[in-house]
């Protein structure tokens, strides 16, 4: 996320970042699901394709291509609650990390104060919406039981309990504390290299910072995304299973499996985001200041 402005109202942080995080993920998802659908298992219990884009191709031949969007609802849902709680998060933790004196944050506090958002917005938002929707997209190519997210959440909650839809919380959140920790610090150590430079920030400069602290966070984070990810299939699995079946499916290598396609992703995610949300701040700092 960029680093606010010290005058952005909360609100403004929280509405603004809702927004930009929910068409990112509208504008990202086909990535996200085929990272999702290569990092998970076939019924016969062998892993699918290694190539994300013939998992596309296949998928759109057999299901149609408005199955590439399945499960997109709840995480759009999720991404206005993760990056509208994410920015808003910050936004106050920042300020317990910060200089008394000077208010600026130091990279290693800046990294913590990263991970301790990313920890609120796991616990949250981020779990239960990427639950259900790797739940869904399981779901469509296996036993078909969803009907609607809706449909899902309540089948989940009927035999797991609330705890059903935390399946794959400690990947998860190790997650989204490592990702927002390594893009805000990679984001905010660029910023000042270039302001040090005479650097002007603009939206391309935006973008490619967003796309560079994307690419670190990817490699960075990917085995817990796919811990997470076989974690919380369809039939949902513990932690320490989903890395025993992945360790027994492909090894070491298999962690970092769907990276191609969830680089995609972060490389263009981390551009749109910073663009939208400067836009929407724009547009809602005069009437909330």
């Amino acid at each position: 996320m960029p680093a606010q402005n010290a005058h952005t109202p909360s609100s403004v942080s929280f509405i603004a970042g809702g927004v930009a995080g929910g068409v990112e993920a509208i504008a990202t998802y086909p990535f996200e699901f085929a990272k999702t659908r290569v990092q998970l298992r076939n019924q016969s219990g062998a892993a699918s394709s290694k190539n994300p884009f013939l998992v596309v191709g296949q998928v759109a031949r057999t299901e149609g291509y408005r199955a590439l969007y399945k499960g997109c609802s709840t995480l759009v849902v999720g991404s206005i609650a993760k990056d509208g709680v994410r920015f808003l998060a910050f936004d106050t933790i920042k300020k317990s990390f910060a200089d008394p004196e000077t208010g600026a944050l130091s990279p290693i506090n800046n990294l913590l104060a990263g991970m301790c958002t990313g920890i609120v917005a796991s616990t949250l938002a981020v779990t239960p919406t990427e639950r259900i929707k790797t739940a869904l997209i399981d779901d469509a190519r296996t036993a078909k039981r969803f009907q609607s997210s809706l449909h899902a959440v309540r089948l989940i909650y009927q035999e797991f309990g609330i705890i059903g839809m935390y399946h794959g919380y400690a990947g998860t959140t190790l997650k989204q504390a490592g990702a927002t920790a390594f893009r805000m610090g990679t984001y905010n150590i660029l910023k000042d290299f270039e302001k040090s430079r005479h650097i002007d920030q603009s939206t391309t400069t935006n973008f490619v910072n967003g796309a560079v602290a994307g690419t670190v966070t990817t490699y960075a984070t990917q085995p817990f995304d796919t811990i997470k990810t076989r974690s919380q299939s369809a039939k949902g699995a513990s932690a320490v299973d989903a890395i025993r079946s992945i360790i027994a499916d492909e090894g070491v290598r298999g962690f970092w499996r769907g990276t191609t396609m969830r680089l995609g992703r972060t490389i263009f995610s981390g551009g749109i985001l910073f663009t939208v949300y400067e836009q929407i701040a724009a547009i809602l700092n005069p009437l909330f200041s």
